[in-house]
């Protein structure tokens, strides 16, 4: 099992973009990681509900998280999001991301997003990365 540095986790805790977002990373460990974000009115998209570009960003940083655990630098190569729930402005929604491959090259995460208050899916993602050398 790999060793997470500090470094890496103070780096992925505090990235610029998904702190303007307003993300907090819960759980981090060898290809997983758990993100949360506390639902804010500038979230809202026309239709006064939570923006899915949110949603697919808490998605997206949580599969960052979790493939950047596992030795080496990655970097995305594909993402896929599939909408299943909306969600109203309040509340928190958390990703839940699990690498379920890692090869040497490429690897492969799957990522849920849930509303914690009441456990419903709100979209089920997966990401592929690129292992960049050191």
């Amino acid at each position: 099992m790999a060793q997470i540095s500090p470094e890496l986790r103070n780096a992925l805790a505090n990235a610029p973009f998904p702190r303007l977002l307003g993300f907090r990373l819960l759980d981090l460990a060898e290809g997983y990681a758990r993100i949360a974000v506390t639902i804010r009115p500038d979230h809202a998209n026309f239709q006064g509900s939570t923006d899915g570009a949110l949603i697919a960003s808490l998605a997206d940083c949580a599969h960052a998280c979790a493939c950047n655990t596992l030795g080496q630098p990655r970097v995305g190569m594909q993402f896929n999001i599939n909408f299943i729930s909306g969600i109203g402005l309040k509340g928190e929604l958390v990703a839940e991301a699990r690498t379920v491959h890692a090869g040497r090259t490429v690897s492969l995460t799957e990522i849920t997003v849930t509303d914690p208050a009441t456990g419903k899916l709100i979209a089920k993602a997966t990401a592929t990365a690129l292992a960049r050398p050191s």
